[in-house]
């Protein structure tokens, strides 16, 4: 995976671009004080919802694209490497319990594979051939969303796996902190949410790590929400995998019907613990494989469910 670029060229590329900008004015910032430091970086940070806040009508519009093709049975699959494929990763391990998908639904794809999450691997975000190579195996339709994550903007194998899936006619969105970057370029939806320079020169962990981490949060979780994995405000397809989760369940199912704990706790026992066909079998008043066969010919959505029983 040894890069073929010249240095020379790689070098000028950083030098144009925004997030690797120095900042003379913090210069000095290690002889600080902590708490000086602190706020300066506390300062740096509240200028990045008004970075993607600039972004909105571009994001709104790619979850719209994402949402129908999920819907059709599509997947969200996110491609990056280092911090963006870590945020990836991320916000992709999330989705099964917050919104009890499948893991093969909304899938995180990192250069390098799973080890790169926690340790770096030299070289693998140069190559577009390991893009391709990583998405390969997943068999992609026209259904299927690519999302390549790079704070420059230019990251071959971010681009690579934007090339390759447009050349499977899937939806693309490359997701980047730099304008006029080839990564939005190639995409289909080029999402730039210009943070500025760092308060460290070239640290992308930070306001880029931090905006990217934003927009994914956006784009997963409006999906599911278009996607009827919500009721209200509230996540009635979680995973009841835990003791905390399980108290949660309880929670969202009191709060959608104003039930007492004995008719929850039955609600709950009689659906195999599924907080949305719990939430139906109270509100309709019927019993759980009708709650059941009602959810699936909803294709999921409970208002639909609970309107159909009107």
């Amino acid at each position: 995976m040894t890069s073929t670029s010249d240095p020379r060229d790689v070098r000028a590329e950083l030098e144009s671009l925004t997030t690797e900008a120095f900042r003379p004015d913090l210069a000095d910032i290690d002889r600080l004080p902590t708490l000086d430091i602190a706020r300066l970086m506390n300062g740096e940070d509240a200028t990045v919802a008004g970075a993607v806040a600039a972004r909105l009508p571009e994001i709104a519009t790619a979850i719209d694209a994402v949402a129908r093709r999920m819907a059709r049975g599509g997947r969200l699959v996110y491609a990056g490497a280092g911090t963006a494929g870590r945020m990836g990763v991320l916000d992709a391990s999330e989705c099964p319990p917050t919104f009890n998908t499948d893991p093969s639904r909304v899938v995180g794809l990192i250069a390098g594979g799973p080890g790169a999450v926690v340790t770096s691997v030299e070289g693998a975000e140069d190559s577009r051939e390991l893009a391709r190579a990583d998405l390969e195996p997943l068999g992609l339709t026209p259904d299927d969303t690519v999302v390549g994550i790079s704070a420059s903007g230019r990251t071959p194998y971010a681009i690579g796996a934007v090339e390759y899936a447009r050349d499977r006619r899937c939806l693309t969105v490359g997701l980047s902190c730099n304008p006029g970057s080839p990564l939005a370029a190639a995409a289909e939806h080029g999402i730039e949410i210009v943070v500025g320079p760092e308060l460290l020169t070239g640290s992308t962990r930070l306001k880029a790590g931090t905006a990217q981490k934003l927009v994914l949060n956006m784009l997963s979780t409006i999906t599911m929400i278009r996607l009827g994995k919500t009721y209200g405000n509230l996540m009635v397809d979680v995973r009841a995998s835990n003791d905390k989760l399980r108290a949660r369940s309880h929670r969202i199912v009191a709060l959608a019907t104003g039930a007492g704990d004995e008719e929850i706790e039955r609600a709950l026992a009689a659906t195999d613990g599924e907080v949305k066909n719990a939430i139906l079998t109270i509100l309709a008043d019927v019993d759980g494989p009708t709650a059941a066969r009602l959810l699936e010919e909803s294709d999921g959505h409970l208002r639909a469910a609970l309107a159909a029983t009107d």
